[in-house]
């Protein structure tokens, strides 16, 4: 749910009503107090749109955030925000994802969110603009996932089933201890035929979360598990896809292109409240994990049989750790912040060729060969922080903050035979960021805000020289962000809330794609960029069993200069000129939420959603787009007493409900021309979750 759509009324009725946010502030704050633009999906929210397994299911609602579903388990989904993040082909790029304040996101900019777990969690926090850049390195954004504490003990149970053969069960159980303790533990295993061919795949989550809660102190210690096997339908071409977008590519069968992915994590964290003084709060985590990733590329014999090439399977293990500490005093009008943290990550990646010869000397796809790719890349970020909150006069407030810090980036070629690529990069940044709020009468408040962001190139982008010859990509920058935000938060009673941000980002030295050919894939700057866009989230209570929100974004993100890209596939160089004025791959001029909702205590609830998007740049020439749409969906939720203390939730969805044909994700600038991933078709879900007090 909306920040702006959580809370209703101002005064007294906005302290008891409005949603609580800590992502951004000092501590913790009312969304409408927040200068900036900031957005909350809620547990119940995140129950009724779907069977809670990506993101994708319920963060339209958030203005400012697109996060589409690839309908792809072997590729993560791909989320932008204000256009920061739409070049990612893969994983998630230039935004900062957290898990419960441990960071979803490597230290070189790359994140994954697969492994998170929508059912235990109590809300989702978006942040966008400018005080995302006091995460770090790549935060054109932040996504925040915050889990529900234990409140009462009590188990739960869920079946999900839904059309294209979707199995899901829940488990979880949690309980209040003596001494203070607490505990939680879940699990979940899911299981997806698919909607086109070769796009199978299954998930296995546990999650085990023990707390003791004392006088002054707050330790939670967590642990989670992760496996995910999933084939890969992979994208399609223009011709494919208006042919029939239902198709997968044959590239998919012929190579058996799939991925098998598992992360095993421990974190901790501690609170200590003090009694007396100014100084209020001293806080402390730590987490440590690995991550395992497997994944068949569609590659022919033909392009891995040169010397150059790094082979048509990729594989890793990433060892990954990070700490954080932070102080917290408070004075009568002055909220002050400061802390530092430390981010390492380790990746052991390997490459193989994507298949052995059978006794003809044919090749048989699909299977791990000889090893073409052996090399150590290393991730480092060393930060310091500081953020303070200044109510200088009755009506008006203050923030400002600093982030400096340096991001290391290396690789140690230890596969020579196809030329040294060692290298290394660091880049210093400091990110200041200074926001302004203005109670202009009780209800209405406006903001604005200012910052400077930084988003280093990850790993994957400095692994091959723009030129071709081997070697670190020694000549690619980070690109440098400035940003500028002005907006209104309104609420009118019980009855009406609105929020609106405008925005404006200009970004020098922008990343983006140099070539592309013979499995190796390298990047260049582009120059400049700028971004401008308008955001509305609105909620309307007409009656108190009727409710309505709608979020609006219109966003306008183009080149301002000239650069050099390739005419054709694959891309050996840059041949052709992409003038400025051209609009960023993957980001779209307008995208819409509606929803409608009815509420009765016999009848449970009824909801129609609307959600659609504009066309989308599917490459940096705009030479081709993915089409707009508008789909509709149908809910019903009821929840029924089965027993003292026990209830039985239900949940009947129906998405697509005009079954229409769409491009839900693009590869942007993708190597192959496969630039479409097919959008769902209309699909059914039936869920069912018991919950009993213990």
């Amino acid at each position: 749910m909306l920040a702006a759509l959580a809370g209703l009324g101002a005064g007294p009725a906005a302290a008891q009503t409005e949603t609580i946010v800590v992502t951004g502030s000092v501590a913790e704050r009312l969304a409408f107090d927040a200068p900036y633009a900031i957005g909350v999906v809620g547990a119940e929210d995140l129950r009724q749109a779907g069977p809670m397994i990506n993101l994708s299911e319920a963060l339209s609602r958030v203005p400012g955030l697109v996060v589409a579903n690839r309908s792809n388990f072997a590729q993560d989904l791909q989320i932008s925000s204000r256009g920061f993040g739409a070049r990612a082909g893969f994983g998630v790029r230039g935004l900062r994802l957290l898990a419960d304040g441990i960071p979803a996101s490597g230290p070189d900019g790359q994140g994954q969110v697969s492994h998170i777990d929508l059912a235990g969690a109590e809300r989702i926090e978006v942040l966008r603009g400018p005080f995302s850049a006091l995460y770090g390195n790549s935060s054109g954004g932040v996504i925040s996932v915050l889990s529900a504490p234990v409140r009462r003990a009590e188990a739960e149970a869920g079946l999900d089933l839904g059309t294209y053969g979707l199995r899901q069960l829940r488990a979880a159980v949690q309980a209040p201890l003596a001494g203070g303790w607490e505990i939680r533990a879940s699990g979940s295993a899911m299981d997806w035929e698919g909607f086109r061919p070769h796009s199978e795949a299954e998930r296995r989550l546990g999650n085990l979360r023990v707390g003791w809660r004392g006088e002054s102190d707050t330790v939670i210690a967590s642990a989670s598990h992760y496996e995910q096997p999933a084939d890969d339908p992979l994208g399609l071409k223009r011709e494919q896809f208006d042919e029939d977008p239902r198709q997968t590519a044959p590239e998919a069968q012929t190579y058996d292109t799939r991925k098998r992915s598992r992360q095993d994590q421990l974190g901790v964290n501690w609170r200590h409240r003090f009694a007396d003084g100014a100084l209020r709060e001293f806080e402390a985590s730590a987490y440590a994990g690995r991550r395992s990733v497997t994944q068949w590329l569609a590659i022919a014999k033909g392009t891995q049989d040169n010397p150059r090439h790094g082979g048509g399977v990729a594989d890793f293990d990433r060892d990954y750790r990070g700490t954080q500490a932070q102080w917290r005093w408070a004075w009568e009008a002055l909220d002050l912040m400061a802390g530092a943290s430390l981010e390492d990550q380790r990746d052991d990646r390997r490459g193989y060729e994507n298949y052995v010869l059978d006794a003809d000397g044919n090749p048989v796809y699909g299977r791990i060969g000889t090893q073409r790719r052996d090399e150590i890349d290393r991730a480092r970020t060393r930060d310091v922080f500081t953020q303070a909150e200044w109510r200088f006069a009755p009506r008006w407030a203050a923030s400002a903050g600093l982030r400096a810090g340096r991001v290391t980036l290396s690789a140690d070629d230890r596969y020579l035979a196809n030329g040294d690529d060692s290298g290394d990069l660091s880049f210093g940044y400091a990110n200041p960021v200074i926001g302004l709020r203005w109670q202009a009468m009780p209800g209405l408040n406006l903001h604005a805000s200012a910052a400077r962001g930084f988003e280093a190139p990850t790993l994957g982008e400095l692994a091959y020289r723009a030129d071709g010859a081997s070697g670190f990509n020694e000549a690619l920058q980070p690109q440098k962000s400035r940003q500028l935000e002005v907006g209104a938060k309104w609420r009118a009673g019980e009855t009406l809330d609105l929020d609106v941000a405008l925005f404006e980002t200009l970004v020098d030295d922008e990343i983006g794609i140099a070539s592309n050919a013979g499995g190796r894939a390298s990047y260049q700057n582009v120059g400049r960029t700028l971004r401008r866009g308008a955001e509305l989230a609105a909620a309307w209570r007409p009656a108190p069993a009727w409710r309505t929100r709608w979020a609006l974004t219109l966003l306008d993100a183009r080149y301002r200069d000239d650069f050099r890209a390739c005419s054709g596939i694959p891309c050996p160089a840059p041949d052709v000129t992409v003038p400025a004025g051209n609009r960023i791959a993957g980001t779209q001029r307008a995208s819409a939420f509606a929803e409608a909702a009815w509420r009765s205590a016999a009848a449970g609830e009824w909801g129609v959603e609307w959600r659609a998007a504009g066309r989308t740049a599917a490459n940096d020439r705009n030479t081709d787009f993915a089409g707009a749409y508008a789909l509709a969906a149908l809910r019903w939720s009821h929840t029924l007493a089965v027993g003292e203390g026990r209830r039985l939730e239900l949940l009947l969805r129906v998405d697509n409900l005009f079954d229409r044909d769409y491009a839900g994700s693009l590869i942007v600038n993708d190597a192959n021309g496969r630039f479409f991933e097919t959008g769902a078709p209309r699909s059914a879900l039936l869920a069912l979750r018991w919950v009993g007090a213990l």
